[in-house]
């Protein structure tokens, strides 16, 4: 764990105690350790979810910056987990897993069914959520925006270092157009980041029933992730993240090299083309 004992959701709750130190106050971290008769590191690891406060730690911190009682109760609630090695969350709440995502030096990832959502074109997901059904449009809108946000990552100058492991039923799975399907491909092919296609002839040894996320980072334990449709689940557990990785090792023998992987693709985009061109002339 490199003596860091934080996780994603202690990091994404002690970011929230500072967010709303900042909103609600105008005290700088070392006044507030002042008032509170704190080391000033102390309201950094705090902040920074490094280390677990007490509850009566919360409450003054709370208190200082204003915040009620029934605030103060309902952080204390969420804040009774931020530890767990196993934590699981409802699919609507996105800080958590957007917060350490964007902060991982190495992303590594496997999908089996749809393109991943970091390398997903906007309509290619907006037409992906429509057809699913499980959103209403409201909502399929602020999903397509936050995804897209998530994206920046991909264009940092410091960007974290990532895999991906599609198998070759994502890219066969055609969700909206010809136009659509081949944009997406192509896209594929200009980002820099390493893919790797897992090949339907691999059989069921290329074939796992959830998507899986490795996040890892230089000076904090590593952090496994999955999720559907009605559940997140993080995993900073010694054994699961162990799990995670040997999963990803039997991938990369199986799965095409890099340039075969591409080369994939890119034939695959261009039967699309071939496909709409050939129905145009059709039409015409």
């Amino acid at each position: 764990m490199n003596g860091d004992p934080s996780t994603p959701y202690s990091r994404d709750l002690g970011d929230e105690l500072r967010q709303v130190r900042e909103r609600y106050t105008t005290f700088r971290s070392r006044k507030i350790a002042r008032m509170l008769g704190w080391d000033p590191g102390k309201v950094s690891n705090i902040e920074h979810g490094k280390v677990r406060a007490t509850e009566i730690d919360i409450v003054h911190y709370l208190g200082r910056c204003g915040r009620n009682q029934a605030f103060v109760e309902d952080f204390l609630k969420r804040y009774r987990s931020a530890f767990d090695h196993y934590f699981v969350q409802v699919p609507t709440n996105l800080r958590t897993m957007a917060l350490a995502e964007s902060t991982a030096d190495k992303i590594t990832s496997y999908d089996m069914v749809t393109i991943p959502g970091l390398l997903q074109s906007e309509e290619y997901a907006r037409t992906l959520y429509e057809a699913r059904g499980v959103l209403t449009s409201d909502l399929i809108e602020a999903a397509v925006r936050f995804r897209m946000e998530r994206q920046a990552i991909m264009r940092r100058h410091d960007r974290p270092d990532c895999v991906f492991y599609v198998h070759e039923n994502a890219l066969r799975l055609k969700v909206g157009s010809d136009e659509l399907m081949e944009d997406q491909l192509m896209r594929l092919l200009f980002h820099t980041h390493v893919i790797r296609i897992v090949p339907a002839v691999s059989g069921p040894a290329g074939v796992h029933m959830a998507n899986y996320v490795l996040w890892e980072y230089e000076k904090r334990g590593s952090v496994a992730y999955t999720h559907s449709d009605i559940a997140k689940v993080f995993v900073q557990d010694d054994v699961g993240v162990k799990r995670c990785k040997s999963i990803f090792a039997r991938l990369d023998a199986l799965a095409l090299s890099e340039e075969q992987s591409r080369t994939m693709v890119a034939d695959l985009a261009s039967r699309s083309r071939e496909d709409l061109n050939g129905r145009r002339l059709h039409l015409a």
